[in-house]
């Protein structure tokens, strides 16, 4: 062995050695710091399951390849960083010996074969992802700085919308820096052993290997092998520096969720793979559905008021953000110059806990009355950061409540995140804790919430007028408490549609297409009452389970089990999140059962709506519930030329504006996202926008009103589109 190959020996084994050491300490440490979150027995059922779930996302980059260019490429560059490391192995044989090759593997023709291709075309992956994220950078324009309260960017200046904002760009550059590295380290060795002789293969068995080649023919063989020992361990040096780095920072989400991902993924909410959304995760004391008869609040968290009080697959999600802002390019709040960006709020988590991590490892932290529970002799190796974090509020120090509030809950951060973090599960937590122990929310949800519990309703109207859009039909609606006949569906009719001028017209439409259809249905008329929907999105569980409890006793009560609603968000409370009260039904959509009676021949359209038609995908129908077809299938037997897509439909649909409770609440931040969503269906030329959810027509009436074509662009409910192709009537 030649001095050359000694020193390299060396330098090979120590960094290994080191690098792992420090990686597998850091390892741990992130581990027990993910352990002090609170317990949440339900991640860890069906394992056969999860594991095939972890598989399917990880090795087949389902979730991936919904952006397909930036999927496609990162997928080759995921099967080369995996599938490459014996290559990583061999070069530990080519440091001490550089005509040593990997035993078994290292002449095979299928294995010399595949890996060139794999690190060829991995060399293009790493290449096209690198210029997608330099056209991508964030570019900086002058912006008053009285406008941007909350955001991340310097005083005086703001960055455009670009989903890396906020990210930290050199580690992304110098991981992809590193992969590219590695492969063409790789390949060159291998070019090297064919200069020296050691590696005699045909042309198309190592075509990368040979086109590197090229340019070393004039190196003679102990010249070659020299350089080649060189650059194995330049090799070694390269890989186990990234995981050095890993272990020295050990909130490099972009490098850490090479790890972390597989475990997050496993962990998700839903075992069967389906996204986290729909129903909201229930507020839990120690792991267990909260019990307001029995909390008290001065032990028990009501949400989440501390970074520890998140439940250890929250820190898990905090931890393996990568960073890549595709939740932040679909969020609406972003979109329209509002402070929230989910990336961002994540990454703020992230750097809270583990700033605060040896404080919580000492022992401390604070009762529900702020004392300190740890003994000043526990504290005292505690470094002065780690304490100077523990006396940060989690909302207000650490999350600007501007932040907070400007979430619409559309989910469409969940149904982009590649990794399945689940940002509104964790907004709706921290809402909690602001509302019930610390009564510190918008005043507009004063008065909601006032409403809910006094009336039964967000508009405060009188109950006992539930009934009134019943008034004036040319038949008779069957209430439950005294219908003459059976009946098949109950028509949940929601606050909006009973009390709601322009949802009334909506409510008229299905009961009449259902009466022309012969579908027997009943409605509770004026023993129903709000579904507590925008209660429990705005943070007031108690208030929530007051109204579910009353919903699930009535509905248990009179057997309902097939339910039919106008509003999604009722028809998700009922279907979705009612069964963790105990209220089990099958409900669904307006949509969905109008499609049913158009496919078989019970409704018939007669005329066809002339002129652009387009459609708006409600968040809590489409993203939340799956439901994108139905109401296609019903406008496309009216409409004269089909539907007319906006750009941005289906799940990657951009909100109304509405959820999350903002619908009664003022807008004041930022550019209104109604009017940016009612620009985008003007520009599709559409003289009719059909929506399907009575908050979504008043937002994009509204939207569309103040860009000034509401004498031009129709906002009305797919069921009043049906009804008047099936009565024959001309569209307004």
């Amino acid at each position: 062995m030649g001095a050359v190959q000694i020193a390299a020996t060396l330098v090979a084994a120590a960094i290994t050695i080191t690098a792992i050491t420090l990686f597998v300490r850091t390892g741990l440490k992130m581990i027990a710091t993910i352990k002090l979150g609170a317990a949440d027995p339900t991640r860890t059922g069906d394992p056969k399951s999860r594991v095939l779930t972890m598989l399917r996302e990880t090795v087949g980059h389902t979730r991936m390849l919904q952006w397909t260019l930036v999927g496609a490429a990162h997928w080759f560059v995921f099967v080369a960083f995996i599938g490459l490391f014996p290559v990583l192995l061999e070069a530990y044989f080519e440091v001490v010996d550089p005509t040593a090759s990997l035993p078994l593997l290292g002449h095979w023709s299928v294995w010399l074969f595949g890996s060139d291709i794999v690190s060829l075309v991995g060399v293009v992956a790493i290449v096209t992802l690198f210029v997608i994220r330099m056209i991508n950078q964030p570019k900086r324009t002058p912006v008053d700085p009285a406008s941007v309260k909350g955001d991340r960017s310097e005083a005086g200046s703001r960055k455009s919308r670009s989903r890396f904002e906020g990210s930290r760009q050199w580690q992304a550059f110098y991981i992809e820096a590193t992969i590219l590295a590695i492969l063409l380290c790789g390949l060159l060795i291998r070019a090297l052993k064919i200069t020296a002789g050691e590696l005699d293969t045909p042309l198309w068995l190592t075509p990368g290997a040979h086109l590197l080649s090229q340019p070393l023919s004039g190196l003679s063989a102990s010249a070659a092998l020299t350089t080649l020992t060189i650059v194995a361990v330049f090799k070694i040096c390269v890989s186990w520096v990234f995981f050095l780095i890993l272990a020295l920072n050990i909130t490099m989400g972009i490098g850490w969720h090479r790890v972390t991902a597989f475990f997050n993924i496993y962990f998700k909410r839903n075992a069967d793979g389906a996204v986290a959304l729909g129903a909201v995760k229930p507020a839990t004391v120690r792991g267990e559905p909260i019990d307001f008869e029995k909390a008290d609040p001065e032990t028990d968290p009501f949400g989440v008021g501390q970074i520890e009080q998140f439940s250890w697959k929250g820190l898990l999600d905090v931890t393996t953000c990568t960073e890549c802002g595709r939740c932040q390019s679909q969020c609406p709040a972003w979109n329209t110059d509002k402070p929230l960006s989910p990336k961002l709020l994540v990454m703020d988590l992230r750097d809270h806990l583990y700033a605060k991590a040896p404080y919580l490892m000492a022992g401390g932290g604070k009762d529900a009355l702020g004392e300190e529970k740890a003994t000043p002799e526990q504290l005292a190796g505690v470094p002065a950061v780690a304490l100077a974090e523990a006396e940060k509020s989690l909302v207000g120090d650490v999350i600007d409540p501007d932040v907070l509030w400007s979430c619409t809950m559309c989910g469409a951060c969940v149904e982009q995140c590649p990794v399945d973090i689940e940002h509104v599960d964790h907004i709706v937590d921290m809402r909690r804790h602001q509302v019930m122990i610390e009564s510190a929310f918008p005043s507009e949800a004063q008065t909601l919430m006032r409403n809910l519990e006094n009336k039964g309703n967000p508009w405060g109207a009188a109950p006992n007028t539930r009934e009134d859009w019943t008034k004036g039909l040319d038949f008779e609606v069957q209430r439950v408490a005294d219908a003459s006949t059976e009946w098949e569906y109950l028509f949940w009719v929601g606050c909006a549609g009973a009390f709601d001028d322009k949802a009334k017209k909506t409510t008229r439409a299905v009961a009449t297409l259902l009466n022309e259809a012969g579908v027997t249905f009943a409605i509770l008329g004026n023993g129903e009452t709000c579904t507590g929907d925008p209660a429990r999105r705005a943070g007031n569980e108690f208030l929530f389970q007051m109204l579910a409890e009353q919903n699930v006793e009535t509905l248990n009560d009179i057997g309902a089990t097939k339910i039919v609603a106008t509003c999604p968000h009722c028809l998700n409370t009922l279907g979705n999140e009612y069964g963790q009260l105990g209220g089990h039904y099958e409900v669904i959509h307006h949509t969905q059962l109008l499609a049913d009676l158009v496919a078989s021949n019970k409704l018939t359209p007669v005329s066809k709506m002339d002129g652009t038609l387009t459609y708006h995908d409600p968040c809590y129908l489409g993203r939340h519930n799956r439901v994108f077809a139905p109401p296609r299938e019903v406008l496309g037997t009216v409409a004269a030329n089909g539907v007319t897509e906006m750009p941005r439909n289906a799940e990657r649909s951009f909100c109304c504006g509405a959820g999350g409770a903002r619908m009664w609440m003022e807008e004041k931040l930022g550019n209104r996202i109604n009017v940016n969503r009612s620009q985008e269906a003007i520009d599709t030329g559409a003289k009719t926008v059909a929506v399907g959810c009575p908050f979504c027509s008043t937002m994009i009436n509204d939207g569309v009103n103040a860009l000034g074509s509401g004498d031009d662009v129709e906002v009305i409910d797919v069921a009043q589109v049906l009804l008047r192709s099936v009565k024959g009537t001309p569209p307004a």
